[in-house]
């Protein structure tokens, strides 16, 4: 990937919300935020995913390493007999477990996580 290039980097960032959540309570919490903060939120959405079938491995180390860790989960879907299964509502997902502020680069911790199916 060409990070000169980030105007064509597109990416959600997403924080999980605990079940008990509904979009009502989410629509209450974005006017509270706007009234009090003045700021503008209405670019953030109550997204409900559902990921079905997939691919996922813990990456310890540097973000730059990663390729190598997505490579093997390429390797053992092959490998397995499955397929990727990128689309428009299936997409590559990194979870980040550790503040790289506050850990060591070697020790940082990423779930990577890709859709899959049944190769047929």
């Amino acid at each position: 990937m060409d990070y000169t290039r980030k105007q064509d980097l597109y990416f959600i960032s997403m924080i999980r919300l605990p079940d008990f959540v509904t979009k009502e309570d989410f629509d209450w919490a974005i006017q509270e935020s706007t009234k009090k903060k003045k700021m503008d939120f209405s670019k953030v959405d109550f997204l409900n995913v559902n990921e079905g079938l997939c691919v996922q491995c813990m990456h310890i180390g540097s973000y730059d390493d990663e390729p190598d860790t997505v490579s093997a989960m390429h390797q053992f879907v092959k490998e397995n007999g499955y397929t990727l299964d990128f689309n428009d509502h299936r997409w590559h997902h990194e979870i980040y477990l550790s503040d790289p502020r506050r850990c060591d680069v070697q020790k940082l911790k990423t779930v990577i996580r890709h859709p899959i199916r049944i190769r047929g």
